[in-house]
């Protein structure tokens, strides 16, 4: 249960995220753990990694001012020889508005909320990533049938005629 996020025209997630829990599938031992922990670590932008062995889980805590890349994440974790299963995060909105179709917009990162919509969000919001390698396999194709966005399905569209990572969420 990990962080929330997106990227725009390159991979970076421009989004306050203060902390996120990383559910890891696959591990099976403490050198399994120990060997996903290191290769987080060598992320610049996370603070701490606090691993819990019985729930598989890594909690984050990401350093001040510095952007958050998920896909980095995503690409460590499985450069460890795993997976994830689940990741949720804390994120610190300020006067973001989620349009009639649960598109919103800070800076260069683009969020789609499958869940709200018409609204604005203001301070720490609990998130969880949607998109795919992010959560099961199963998971994610069930929600492809359920949500029928194209830009679920390659994590990208077109947002102010520029082609863009969209990172879709759920609160």
């Amino acid at each position: 249960m990990l962080l929330a996020g997106l990227l725009t025209s390159g991979q970076i997630f421009a989004q306050k995220i203060s902390k996120a829990e990383l559910q890891v599938n696959g591990l099976t031992c403490s050198m399994c753990s120990k060997a996903t922990e290191t290769s987080l670590k060598s992320l610049g932008f996370i603070e701490t990694i606090r691993p819990d062995l019985e729930k598989n889980i890594f909690v984050l805590t990401f350093k001040k001012d510095q952007q958050v890349n998920l896909d980095q994440i995503r690409d460590k974790v499985q450069d460890a020889g795993f997976s994830i299963g689940q990741l949720s995060a804390t994120i610190n909105f300020n006067q973001t508005f989620i349009d009639s179709s649960g598109l919103a917009q800070t800076g260069n990162t683009v969020f789609r909320f499958t869940n709200a919509k018409s609204k604005t969000l203001d301070g720490p919001v609990a998130a969880k990533v949607l998109d795919k390698d992010f959560i099961s396999s199963p998971a994610f194709k069930k929600n492809v049938a359920q949500l029928k966005l194209d830009s679920y399905q390659s994590g990208r569209g077109t947002v102010k005629g520029r082609e863009t990572r969209i990172v879709h969420l759920s609160i």
